[in-house]
């Protein structure tokens, strides 16, 4: 049963970028191929999208080194800038950092 409240909420809309129209799932699906094509290290997935007026910006997860423990890799963040297309416009490692750790900066880089 609705409440009232939920009544007055208007529906969840999709946010779009540029005039393609292009959701963020195939941003980031996109983000993910080029940068694979770019580093030999292994993507793992996104942690972010945002969508600009021109474009998009994804931030990926990347395993940067294994290590025995898995416990003890050392991650990477990586920025994407793509157009309203899905291009590439720019990439860059934002962040270097052990698995579990949290914090900023590029510790480990």
């Amino acid at each position: 049963m609705a409440t009232a409240k939920s009544e007055d909420r208007p529906p969840p809309t999709r946010r779009r970028s540029g005039r393609d129209g292009m959701v963020a799932s195939t941003a980031a699906a996109s983000a993910v191929r080029q940068l694979d094509e770019l580093i030999t290290n292994e993507p793992v997935g996104v942690t972010s999208v945002e969508p600009l007026d021109d474009g998009w910006v994804v931030e990926v997860e990347v395993i940067e080194e294994h290590r025995i423990p898995s416990s003890a890799d050392i991650l990477a963040l990586y920025e994407i800038e793509l157009d309203t297309e899905g291009d590439l416009v720019a990439f860059r490692r934002t962040r270097r950092y052990a698995r579990g750790k949290s914090g900023t900066g590029n510790e480990g880089s």
